[in-house]
């Protein structure tokens, strides 16, 4: 999958794009039957809220064969390795659960940062690009993004280590009310198999989710090859160390897997 020339031009200039109606039915519910699994494993990758409900689970291509098919499905890999002009490898993979009733917040911050601080990445060649596993609404906790904020660099001042289960290099709020003022909030909503992309440096964040909707969405960060980490304080299922470029799958072949679990 390519993006057109209106595309490239639209991501330059927000910051993000939406792409809808990426991944069929068939693939998103195979997609959330694999993120249920996950999600009830108990293991060191699966991080949960204070009350016990899943909250994340890292790497989970390394132990589900779904998400091994989307870790390098050609369909998210193609359009960064487009904005790059090189192939990338996988930095991270997760999935985030806004469970519906008690999923926390995620506080204002940047991606960049964190990556930089923590994992030793040179530059902001990487970015994060989502698939909603589950309706995204404007009630259930959808991202937040401040368009055109990452063309101000990286801004994050302090490391919030006791908002979330997740630390975090955050933003404080005179920086984040200067960027609303200048660019306001959008959020990017859609049904379920649409794709998000977005900055590095993009300002994001998002509230509670309070709504019987539960917000699901699978990460990949994928990083050029040339900007691989070089000093990583994390574990190395949240900062890969294999920086071998990305072999892609086809679409074909993740519909091929979903026919035969079907048909078995």
């Amino acid at each position: 999958m390519k993006l057109t020339t209106e595309q490239l031009a639209e991501f330059d200039e927000l910051g993000y794009i939406f792409l809808p109606d990426c991944f069929p039915a068939e693939q998103v519910n195979a997609l959330r039957a694999a993120a249920a699994d996950v999600f009830t494993q108990q293991r060191p990758e699966v991080w949960r809220e204070k009350d016990g409900t899943p909250r994340m689970a890292f790497a989970c291509q390394e132990y589900n064969e779904v998400c091994k098919l989307l870790a390098a499905d050609e369909r998210l890999v193609d359009p960064v390795e487009q904005l790059f002009g090189e192939s990338c490898y996988l930095h991270q993979f997760k999935i985030n659960a806004k469970a519906a009733f008690t999923g926390d917040v995620w506080q204002w911050h940047q991606d960049f940062p964190t990556w930089h601080k923590d994992d030793g990445m040179p530059e902001p060649r990487a970015m994060n690009i989502a698939v909603f596993l589950d309706d995204v609404m404007p009630i259930n906790g959808p991202l937040m993004i401040v368009p055109r904020s990452h063309k101000s660099g990286a801004l994050a001042s302090s490391h919030d280590v006791k908002t979330t289960s997740y630390p975090l290099w955050t933003l404080d709020n005179k920086t984040v009310s200067e960027l609303v003022e200048r660019n306001g909030i959008v959020t990017p909503t859609g049904k379920k198999g649409g794709v998000l992309m977005f900055h590095a440096n993009i300002v994001h964040g998002s509230a509670g989710n309070i709504t019987p909707y539960s917000r699901r969405i699978v990460y990949l960060t994928l990083s050029a090859v040339s900007n691989a980490i070089v000093n990583p304080t994390r574990p190395e299922f949240i900062a890969h160390r294999d920086f071998t470029p990305v072999e892609k799958t086809s679409a074909r072949a993740f519909e091929e897997y979903v026919e035969k679990v079907v048909a078995a």
